[in-house]
């Protein structure tokens, strides 16, 4: 009887750990001939032993069917690099809800802000089926960036505090640290950016182009095959993971490129040894292919209207929304409306270090600021441009995000003409011509040229309503458009009065994200390219900051990057979104607006409201395209 029993309850352990463990499938279809020929090991054998399973409850996702062409649009070959934004496997990458987790690392501990330790997934292979090991992240640092001829630009900026780089050890064959002697805040989000810090290379590939590992005969033979300069140009064209363009270079993400640059119709076939797994256990991805074509950016909504892509918002505007819905029944497809997550959609950005004197000395005078922001209507801009979709704000974070505060957004936004005619009076432009335009203090018209990349319809749409309220406070504007490479030198070299871009790329931040675009700390920032550019190379160039409000941004800047505990950074960031909103240092119109997202009717997975951004969404990277499906 007891024997029966023991039995009895022996046989419903096992049903119940069989349910609630989590079992892997029968083969991916397209990959089953290869598995019976043996020309490719099974599922289970090709995972890693503790494989990433993504949790499809939190994320909202169905378990879905293998199979596909998942057909997308793009304007240039250079575009290649968006499929790896896409498809965001990093080392360690940011979670639905901003945090960072582990990827490609099983684990990874963080020790006084400055001690990090990664595991690695045992049994883990790049997409040729060799292991990934710490050998792949020594020869990243030791045979790449302390290589006197690899390593040129030296150690990566991420990878320096204070100037200084960490120490680096292997500790077993999965595990390894870097170890710095201050706080580095900005590793992990580094790692886990949309263009991430790869500190990593598949050395077992990569040493047959490397001086010092491959025979010489043999590496010169590939050197002349290539129509290389010499090993060094070699092994930094054949090493590039943001841009995929070598089909033969191994790869961690969950599709990898098999077509030869140039082409116009690139292909992504599925890695067979991709670390992810559904709940079930099933390996992603779902979709067999991604279908990459390049044509011109001109007609990608029309192809994208009349169902030439399966998922598309790269390249679409808020103008092509009319259009792209009317296509919608007779082409099987869905125009979402996510919310774009920039500080601004359209941002004025006035140049702190323009070359023309008397300008840059009213520029920095910050009633001039102020009464700029004060002087749009943004309301208008709104229900003109955006159909009030869009949120009136200053250049800030946005409801989205944990450290959103209304009077960020609100600072110096109201529309009053009012008092913006007062602060410009009351610092000495009360003067005016005949036809009421403001003198300078030298006596010239103050006509102001506002830059452009002339990239977008928008930018002109919202230059031509704020041209017709500047008139109204005494500024007269003229609008310059040139190609973006010239419109950012003449930035940079002091040429332009006020450039026109869009606003902060993360407005969905976290007090763990850097929070470097609020402080002058990069030549690429419109409002203080110089002072940028000397914070940026460590004073070698650029010019000293002479404003003391930007000089308080850079100190709080400084002071986030030596904190240590959350309190200090959430802290500081507050400290950094107020001074920047109430110093104006740059002029925001409307966030919150809609980015047009192209999704076929039977694409299941794809978030019905999601946030389009650069970083930190990587556009869709966080909602992992490796789970989207076909419901064919």
């Amino acid at each position: 009887m007891i024997k029966t029993a023991a039995k009895y309850f022996s046989v419903i352990i096992i049903a119940l750990l069989a349910i609630i463990t989590p079992t892997v499938s029968a083969e991916i279809p397209i990959l089953k001939e290869q598995v019976e020929a043996g020309k490719l090991p099974s599922m289970q054998e090709r995972l890693p032993q503790k494989p990433l399973t993504v949790d499809f409850k939190a994320d909202e996702k169905t378990i879905g069917k293998y199979g596909g062409d998942l057909r997308l649009l793009m304007g240039k070959a250079k575009d290649l690099g968006q499929i790896t934004v896409y498809t965001y496997a990093r080392l360690v990458g940011y979670a639905s809800d901003y945090t960072i987790q582990p990827d490609i690392a099983e684990a990874f501990v963080v020790g006084d802000g400055r001690d990090f330790t990664f595991k690695l997934r045992k049994g883990h292979r790049w997409s040729d089926g060799h292991p990934l090991t710490s050998e792949d992240f020594r020869y990243f640092w030791e045979d790449m960036v302390k290589n006197k001829k690899l390593g040129k630009k030296g150690v990566p900026s991420q990878m320096l505090v204070d100037g200084k780089e960490p120490t680096f050890r292997i500790i077993d064959e999965l595990t390894f640290k870097y170890t710095w002697e201050k706080p580095n805040p900005s590793f992990l989000p580094a790692l886990a950016a949309p263009s991430p810090l790869y500190i990593y290379r598949p050395a077992h590939y990569m040493k047959q182009f490397h001086v010092d590992y491959a025979d010489e005969e043999k590496l010169h033979y590939l050197v002349v095959d290539k129509k290389a300069r010499d090993w060094t140009a070699l092994h930094t064209r054949m090493q590039r993971q943001r841009r995929p363009e070598n089909p033969e270079l191994p790869t961690l993400q969950a599709w990898q490129n098999t077509t030869p640059p140039p082409s116009t119709r690139f292909v992504f076939e599925r890695n067979p040894y991709f670390h992810r797994v559904d709940p079930n256990g099933s390996q992603l991805p779902y979709i067999d292919r991604l279908i990459m074509s390049v044509v011109s950016k001109d007609v990608i909504a029309a192809k994208a209207g009349t169902g030439e892509a399966d998922l598309q918002a790269r390249y679409l505007q808020f103008s092509d929304v009319p259009y792209l819905k009317r296509g919608e029944k007779k082409n099987n497809y869905t125009t979402r409306l996510w919310s774009l997550g920039k500080g601004s959609q359209v941002a004025l950005f006035p140049n702190l270090n323009a070359n023309d004197e008397t300008w840059r000395t009213v520029i920095q005078d910050v009633r001039f600021r102020r009464a700029l922001s004060l002087g749009i209507n943004r309301k208008e801009i709104n229900e003109v441009i955006y159909f009030g979709l869009a949120y009136p704000s200053a250049n800030t974070v946005m409801p989205q995000s944990s450290l959103y505060k209304k009077d960020y957004s609100q600072m110096w936004t109201q529309f009053d003409k009012e008092k913006a005619n007062a602060l410009l009076d009351e610092m000495g432009l009360e003067k005016r011509d005949p036809d009421g335009t403001r003198l300078l203090p030298d006596g010239r018209r103050a006509e102001i040229t506002i830059e452009t990349a002339g990239e977008s319809a928008e930018e002109t749409d919202v230059l031509e309503l704020i041209s017709d309220h500047y008139r109204e406070i005494g500024l007269k504007i003229f609008v310059r458009s040139s190609q973006r490479d010239i419109f950012r030198r003449r930035a940079y070299a002091g040429d332009t009065l006020i450039s026109v871009f869009s606003g902060l790329n993360n407005a969905v931040a976290t007090a763990t994200m850097n929070p470097e675009e609020l402080a002058p700390t990069d030549q690429a920032q419109l409002q203080w390219p110089k002072w940028g550019q000397y914070a940026g190379t460590n004073t070698k160039a650029g010019e000293p900051i002479n404003l003391d409000s930007a000089q308080v941004q850079l100190q709080l800047f400084n002071q986030w990057m030596l904190a240590e505990n959350d309190e200090d950074r959430i802290r500081i960031w507050h400290n950094m979104l107020s001074g920047y909103v109430d110093q104006v240092f740059s002029i925001g119109t409307v966030n919150n607006s809609r980015q047009p997202v192209i999704v076929a009717n039977d694409l299941r997975n794809v978030p019905e409201n999601g946030i389009y951004a650069w970083e930190p969404t990587s556009y869709f990277g966080i909602y992992k395209p490796d789970t989207f499906w076909f419901d064919r």
